[in-house]
């Protein structure tokens, strides 16, 4: 297959963005010393709204829970779209959405392709190839206090295998966050109202810490939605919503300098919807017709953790648990195909209840040590994973039973130079009824698979604040359940063959403090990354894929409060298939997205106010990927405004204010089923009480 060669203005682009836009990892406070080196007290620097991420080669990005609050998203999937390489499918709703990174994730047939991994709490969560119905995640971003995406192969193999998109690693809300660590009790509430149609959402947060060493938490969020618009003012038809969840989480430290931590926690959504299209990704009801579908998804983490202080020791062993159950009932008289031959077949599909169960144990510890001129940070340690799928019609049940050791080890070999391999081996043992053409019946078996899996990172650090960097990474996507052969008509060689990725990644990243005035904030990080996926069998009809593309990060932050930030990916794929090489059509659409805002301290003496306008660009994409066509160009606007009382009945209140398309335009992305929502006016009010 052909190597990628991309265009000459992404070539421009880059590089007139790397010119011209910076940013620094965000800093908050300076230790100024002078010459003789006597303290000169505390500075404050420039604060920007995210952390380029330039001390590592990983590609990586954090949303902390500031940003989580100021964006109001309505699901995980549309708090996340701001990252570069992060695509959505449908990301205003919980159901028929889904997580696409790097063109591997979500599609518009199935929630996942089993290559992103998204983890809440260290469980392992999500669906297989659920037709039409399968989503990735199903919860409420109020539960969260970070969310990290880190993209591509070569950070995930502490998380598991076949992981080719990336990692969604989602962290609940801790007491502490509000109680600040000091015994004490603490509420806090969140109301949220949306133009776009009648949207509301509340969240209430109890907070009690009885000493300094026990904190308990529980939180309720709830979030409904009316059927949205378009920017055209038209119906997005299956896109309205009720959706409750809840949060309990606890922590116990313990022993000499509290060395010891115990920590669990539970999370639970529900949703349940009535006389609605059986295709989730679809706007109106279609062959299939309408159901009635109750879906829960539920996490549970107990988290044991000893840090003595030494530097051999700093253990975590978790055990976790997750579990998504969908039921449906199909609704009489909703399909075109009743009284006709297809309609049995059909309606075992659609009065399908799934259930899928995750339980994984988790054994690792973090060790620092010295060879010789070398230093070691090592992370190294154990994984079981079992997943349990409901037999249910056109999806098999079974168990699909792993097992896992993993070592990666951050090796400083000089001053500014590091080498960061990284190794696991992982083995698959899948169990379920197979279809054995000899006896043309279904019996129980098993299949194995193992694999040695790995990659590598060098990174160099010159005095300057200018680095260069560059990774390869090597993995293996195990067959699922869905691969197992339940007809003569199933695709038997599905459950012998491992899809295998390979990626090469290469960067630069810079930052400095002090760049253009003494004390504003600068970092600028350039990734380039070219994945190769083969022996395929997730996506009927291709044998390989070749991706490829830049992502950027900046930010620039002056201690008077103006701050620019800049996410920006361009995207370039091809599949083999036995035709030729053709473009392949899950490629993402090149976009780039810029936030330029300014903290104005005490407005009018008494409003701590931040003011900011995103301004987002997605470029045309003509590869016919949705069921309307091709992917519409289109330039947005956010704009965003958090105020906070510092004086005043109203202090410690804080405001949100924000207007989401407000060009109100009506577009499409390449990868949705449905146009995207129209303008938006966003309010929400929050507060910590006693």
């Amino acid at each position: 297959m052909k190597r990628l060669n991309f265009a000459t203005r992404t070539s421009v682009s880059v590089a007139a963005l790397s010119m011209a836009l910076g940013g620094a990892a965000v800093g908050q406070e300076a230790q100024p010393e002078a010459e003789d080196g006597e303290f000169l007290g505390t500075i404050t620097l420039g604060e920007s709204k995210r952390e380029v991420a330039t001390d590592t080669a990983n590609p990586v990005t954090t949303i902390d829970r500031a940003e989580i609050r100021d964006r109001q998203a309505t699901t995980i999937a549309e708090l996340i779209d701001s990252v570069p390489g992060v695509t959505l499918v449908n990301g205003s709703t919980p159901s028929g959405s889904g997580i696409n990174i790097r063109g591997f994730g979500a599609t518009d047939i199935f929630g996942t392709d089993q290559k992103v991994a998204v983890l809440v709490d260290g469980a392992t969560t999500g669906s297989e190839e659920l037709y039409r119905i399968g989503t990735q995640l199903f919860t409420d971003p109020y539960l969260f206090r970070s969310v990290e995406v880190q993209r591509g192969t070569v950070g995930s193999f502490e998380y598991g295998s076949g992981i080719i998109g990336g990692v969604v690693r989602l962290e609940t809300i801790d007491a502490s966050d509000l109680t600040g660590g000091e015994v004490g009790f603490k509420w806090a509430q969140t109301l949220g109202f949306y133009s776009n149609q009648d949207g509301f959402n509340t969240s209430t947060t109890l907070a009690w810490q009885p000493t300094e060493n026990l904190e308990f938490l529980a939180n309720y969020s709830y979030r409904e939605q009316s059927g949205q618009e378009d920017g055209a003012g038209d119906p997005i038809g299956n896109s309205a919503f009720e959706l409750p969840s809840f949060l309990l989480k606890g922590r116990l430290s313990f022993g000499e300098d509290n060395a010891h931590a115990l920590e669990a926690s539970y999370t639970e959504t529900e949703a349940s919807d009535r006389d609605v299209p059986y295709d989730t990704f679809i706007t109106t009801t279609d062959a299939f017709g309408n159901v009635d579908r109750d879906t829960v998804s539920q996490t549970a983490a107990l988290t044991y953790t000893y840090a003595p202080g030494s530097d051999l020791i700093d253990l975590e062993v978790a055990l976790t648990y997750s579990n998504q159950e969908i039921d449906q009932n199909y609704v009489p008289g909703s399909s075109s195909l009743e009284n006709t031959p297809s309609f049995p077949f059909l309606i075992g599909t659609v009065n399908a209840d799934h259930q899928y169960e995750t339980t994984k144990f988790t054994l690792k510890n973090e060790s620092f040590l010295e060879t010789g001129s070398l230093t070691h940070e090592i992370r190294y340690g154990f994984e079981w994973l079992e997943k349990e799928r409901l037999e249910a019609s056109a999806a098999p049940g079974g168990t699909d039973e792993r097992t896992a050791f993993f070592v990666v080890n951050n090796i400083t070999i000089v001053d500014g130079l590091t080498f960061t391999p990284a190794l696991r081996f992982e083995d698959q043992k899948l169990s379920g009824e197979f279809f054995d053409a000899i006896v043309n019946a279904r019996t129980p078996g098993t299949r194995e698979n193992d694999a040695l899996l790995g990659g590598a990172s060098l990174r160099y650090e010159f005095d300057s604040g200018f680095a260069l960097f560059a990774s390869y990474a090597y993995t293996e996507s195990f067959p699922i359940l869905d691969d197992i052969p339940t007809s003569m008509f199933s695709n038997a060689s599905r459950i012998d063959t491992p899809e295998v990725a390979n990626t090469y990644e290469a960067g630069f990243s810079f930052d400095r403090t002090g760049l253009f005035s003494e004390f504003d904030i600068l970092a600028f990080k350039l990734n380039y990354f070219d994945t190769t996926l083969e022996d395929i069998t997730s996506y009927p009809g291709t044998l390989e894929v070749e991706i490829a593309g830049y992502e950027i990060e900046a930010s620039y932050a002056t201690r008077g409060g103006f701050y620019v930030d800049l996410n920006a990916n361009f995207v370039e794929g091809e599949e083999l298939q036995s035709g030729g090489v053709i473009d392949w059509d899950r490629t993402p659409q090149d976009s780039v997205r810029v936030t330029l805002g300014q903290r104005l301290g005490e407005l009018f003496g008494s409003i701590d106010t931040d003011l900011s306008a995103e301004i987002i660009h997605i470029s045309e994409s003509d590869l016919n990927v949705n069921t309307s066509g091709d992917g519409d160009e289109a330039t947005l606007l956010n704009l965003r405004a958090t105020l906070e009382p510092t004086t005043g009945f109203l202090e410690g209140t804080q405001f949100r204010v924000s207007i989401e398309n407000a060009g109100n335009e009506r577009y499409q992305p390449a990868l949705a089923t449905r146009n995207a929502v129209g303008a938006n006016f966003k309010l929400s009010v929050s507060r910590v009480f006693f």
